[in-house]
């Protein structure tokens, strides 16, 4: 079912949903290692496919002459962008475009591959109900958004909530409720969910993978009781000798490689969302995003959206929280680097579709690298 007011939407309006981007416009645990153990070389050889195209594009000199398309957004948003003229040049410069073409040909290339989904409803059950149920939708505006935990979706929410009306402003000090006031995909019957897809503007924000785990890592297990006594109580009782019986009751010293041991004993189908790999909660290849930001552009990525939606001038993407702590390039190092290298080696291979299809490089591990 449409929603009201479709009959009187334009086409040329309308978001094209066959392509995946256009820059910014169109957009048992042993026998899933065993199997995950060929793939970093076969999803390498098909990025090189995918971006070698693009090097010859760059070569050529043939995207000097590409410009992002003006936004559907009213005008009164588009002058509001222009006298932050600084934020309005971020929005549009040239690395972030040339990360849009690179996600562009890799998902394009890996994903018409025959093995991978080409249809939310070809999913099993279990993977289809994963996705549908962290896409987000606005009616008013006609977007979906799929959330990814530990890339700013607590702040998208808020956005969202203040579109629909149920929250004053991004800057108004409430608790984040995660399930109130959002309208989720997986609540609609399928002849809706269907023409979502199929006219909606559709977009996701992705982060360096090992980043957004580590983050995950320090939030849950560092901050949360509620994780501590879940999840660390029980990776405690797995993977430490020696244990004491204070660690058993609080959780709340689970190591890191203590946690990724846990990883690598999980089905990536069934855990939890703040470290299940963003390929499996956003399903890209079925799901063909026009766009797809990135954490480390947010606040370029976060407007280029508000303006493509329409949103109002007033509705502005929040700023960090004071106490947030960032994940630093440099304690991202020094974690990975204290991992045992078995570990990482094990761990990655969980991960290649995120670090393959979003086009982030394998972090370096090696010897010499870590000593510095």
């Amino acid at each position: 079912m449409a929603p009201r007011g479709q009959e009187s939407v334009k086409r040329s309006g309308g978001v094209r949903g066959g392509s995946v981007l256009n820059f910014r416009t169109t957009a048992t645990p042993s026998s899933v290692r065993r199997s995950s153990a060929v793939l970093p070389s076969v999803l390498t050889f098909l990025v090189i496919v995918a971006s070698g195209g693009l090097l010859v594009m760059i070569e050529k000199g043939m995207l000097n002459g590409v410009e992002t398309p003006p936004p559907r957004g009213s005008g009164k948003r588009v002058n509001f962008i222009r006298q932050k003229g600084q934020h309005a040049r971020a929005a549009v410069d040239g690395e972030s475009q040339i990360l849009q073409e690179i996600r562009n040909r890799t998902i394009r290339t890996m994903c018409n591959h025959k093995n991978m989904p080409h249809n939310v409803w070809s999913l099993p059950p279990l993977q289809r109900k994963t996705v549908l149920q962290h896409v987000l939708v606005n009616d008013e505006y006609r977007f979906l958004y799929c959330y990814v935990p530990k890339v700013a979706c607590s702040n998208w929410k808020k956005v969202l909530k203040v579109l629909s009306g149920a929250l004053e402003s991004v800057d108004a000090s409430v608790k984040m409720d995660h399930k109130s006031d959002l309208l989720f995909l997986s609540s609609m019957k399928p002849e809706e969910i269907r023409y979502r897809l199929k006219h909606y503007f559709k977009f996701m924000f992705v982060r360096e993978p090992m980043e957004r785990l580590l983050s995950a890592y320090r939030n849950k297990f560092g901050e949360i009781e509620s994780y501590q006594k879940k999840y660390g109580v029980e990776i405690i009782k797995r993977y430490r000798k020696g244990r004491n019986n204070n660690s058993l009751i609080t959780g709340d010293d689970v190591t890191f490689a203590e946690f990724v041991r846990y990883l690598l004993d999980e089905d990536v189908e069934r855990m939890n969302e703040h470290w299940m790999p963003m390929y499996n909660l956003c399903q890209p290849c079925v799901l063909p995003y026009d766009f797809i930001g990135s954490y480390e552009h947010l606040e370029s990525d976060a407007e280029f959206v508000l303006q493509r939606i329409g949103a109002p001038s007033h509705v502005r993407f929040p700023e960090r929280q004071s106490w947030y702590k960032p994940v630093t390039s440099e304690t991202l190092h020094y974690y990975l680097c204290s991992l045992p290298q078995k570990l990482l080696r094990e761990l990655l291979p969980k991960y290649i579709l995120d670090f393959s299809l979003f086009t982030y490089p394998l972090p370096n591990t090696t010897t010499e690298h870590c000593r510095h």
